[in-house]
């Protein structure tokens, strides 16, 4: 059951719990058909969110595609095609066939050639202090301002960490800015 289902079942319910509360009254004047078509929404809501298949993920394209606990949506499809970066297209042969000069066909290999390999992407790292060690919080994002403002929102949240980095990851890994003071927790074992 998603939550919009949740939510217009909650509402069915309700109404139907005044309709109780109203027959309890002796001399509130009862609509018999108004209870009973309240009902058969709650119980057609109810129906559906049966017959519907429980979401796995929270992703809108995804719902009950493959999971991916590591991702933020925990969409499998979603944080393969997000890891993937760019790829270079093939090079079409452009040369004559009776060219004597034409470099020679590539044969297919199952070793990757060089210019096959993913290009490098940009990409902003939001990180979370946990008391040990910088832990990923949220999926990389390849705008700064975007990561910036993630991280703000967790910053200023109801629950916030001590500290929040952002790390620039292109070709090595660089922290641009750090919110808050990391402080190390320190851990007693009782004997």
């Amino acid at each position: 059951m998603n939550h919009a289902q949740l939510v217009a079942l909650g509402r069915a319910l309700r109404l139907t719990g005044e309709h109780g509360q109203r027959l309890e009254d002796a001399a509130a004047v009862t609509d018999v058909s108004e209870i009973r078509s309240d009902l058969q929404r709650a119980r057609t809501l109810v129906d559906d969110a049966i017959q519907t298949a429980k979401p796995t993920t929270r992703c809108l394209d995804h719902p009950s595609g493959p999971v991916d606990p590591d991702a933020a949506d925990l969409c499998l499809l979603c944080e393969t095609r997000r890891r993937a970066g760019l790829r270079t297209l093939p090079r079409t042969r452009t040369h004559h066939p009776d060219d004597q000069e034409a470099p020679p066909l590539r044969v297919p290999s199952r070793h990757a050639i060089r210019a096959d390999d993913p290009q490098p992407v940009r990409r902003w790292l939001p990180e979370m202090w946990n008391g040990r060690a910088w832990q990923l919080c949220g999926t990389p994002r390849t705008s700064r301002t975007e990561a910036e403002q993630y991280i703000d929102q967790l910053f200023t949240g109801p629950q916030p960490a001590d500290a929040y980095r952002l790390v620039h990851a292109y070709t090595d890994h660089n922290v641009i800015r750090v919110w808050g003071t990391p402080t190390p927790v320190s851990w007693t074992v009782e004997l």
